[in-house]
């Protein structure tokens, strides 16, 4: 009986169908198919049947796919791939602070299927690596996702995330998992959600320092998206408590935020501004904005939407226009869906100035934008 590989490349060949082609017609991912084709994953009946169906090829491919594939050989894995990959993991957190999503994505996902082949073919402790960075990769992936506007995307590699938690047997990756979910709901504008899942988080022993700062601080944009009797003064407590931890964090974990210059001041001033104290948070923003390093990019782009919206709510439109197109070119350039609805969540506070100059300045500028996927 025919290999798979060898009959579907006759016959693909004989169509003159591409290898991405063919993954379209039977909806499923070119990199996925190329590996089920290698022997890297199964084909189920399924698949084969529907390769089968698109190739003509009359049985062939079901009948190939039946075949028991050959067992592979064994191979030992070094143990330097665990911190070849907590390297790269790290790289990628850095680099989506300057590039944003549209490059990453591609990126970040060949190297988490790479690394949860070698992780399941691991044992002993190195097992419990593996599996804890393709965590992480499963972490930025989804972060990666919400930031370009898919949400059931990002939904769904927040769930793989906690699979892979669990498997490294870590209960901080379980809850920065839980972090991370908190996160997309902040994004959703779910507070009481954002709740459920921080609180859930915070109820784990033992969490290191930047586990439960980052908990803490997701937590208080939780409460100002609720709108809780109280909110304001519980608010900044969550956030002093994560401050005091900022300076004990000294763990290797790749990722975590928290530990960027400024990371409680642009938390602290994102919730003043959700809370309605705009004038706080405007003099804050000034403060922070350009303290921060030009590798954070994105980041700043979201700031600058940010303090934009403030400066909205203190009855500033000139200067809160000018401050938001700093914003503009960056969301077109990195492909952030945050960022755009950032920007757009800043023209319905310019509303009242409709018409005017100001207005007429952003409308224009906002035209610029490409459209981003929809979020789902």
């Amino acid at each position: 009986m025919a290999d798979l590989y060898a009959v579907v490349e006759r016959h693909r060949k004989a169509r003159g169908m591409s290898l991405r082609a063919l993954a379209k017609a039977v909806h499923h991912d070119p990199s996925y198919i190329s590996r089920v084709l290698h022997g890297l994953k199964p084909c189920g009946p399924a698949l084969a049947r529907d390769l089968d169906r698109e190739l003509g090829a009359d049985g062939e491919v079901i009948a190939a796919a039946q075949r028991p594939a050959p067992a592979p050989p064994e191979m030992p894995v070094a143990p330097e791939l665990a911190d070849y990959f907590r390297q790269q993991l790290a790289g990628h957190y850095a680099a989506d602070r300057f590039l944003g999503p549209g490059r990453l994505i591609g990126v970040a996902t060949a190297q988490y299927e790479l690394l949860c082949d070698i992780a399941g073919t691991a044992s002993g402790t190195l097992r419990g690596e593996l599996w804890a960075t393709a965590a992480g990769f499963a972490a930025l992936l989804g972060w990666l996702q919400q930031d370009a506007g898919d949400l059931a995307e990002s939904t769904r590699w927040h769930d793989v995330m906690i699979e892979r938690g669990h498997r490294s047997h870590d209960p901080q990756l379980v809850a920065f998992a839980l972090y991370c979910k908190a996160m997309l709901h902040t994004d959703m504008a779910d507070g009481p959600g954002v709740l459920d899942l921080t609180g859930a988080g915070l109820s784990g022993e033992h969490l290191i320092p930047k586990v439960r700062a980052l908990l803490l601080q997701q937590a208080a944009h939780g409460r100002a998206l609720a709108a809780l009797p109280g909110a304001a003064a519980e608010c900044d407590r969550l956030l002093g408590d994560a401050a005091d931890l900022t300076g004990q964090i000294a763990d290797d974990y790749p990722w975590g935020a928290c530990t960027a210059p400024h990371w409680i001041e642009t938390q602290q001033a994102t919730v003043w501004t959700r809370l309605g104290r705009h004038r706080e948070a405007a003099g804050l923003w000034e403060q922070v904005i350009p303290a921060l390093p030009a590798s954070s990019r994105r980041d700043i782009g979201v700031y600058h939407a940010r303090h934009a919206q403030a400066l909205a709510g203190t009855g500033e439109p000139e200067q809160a226009v000018a401050v938001a197109l700093g914003a503009v070119p960056v969301a077109a350039q990195s492909g952030s869906a945050r960022m755009r609805a950032e920007l757009l969540e800043f023209r319905r506070e310019m509303e009242p100035w409709r018409g005017g100059q100001a207005w007429r300045d952003l409308d224009e500028a906002m035209r610029t934008l490409p459209r981003t996927r929809k979020a789902s």
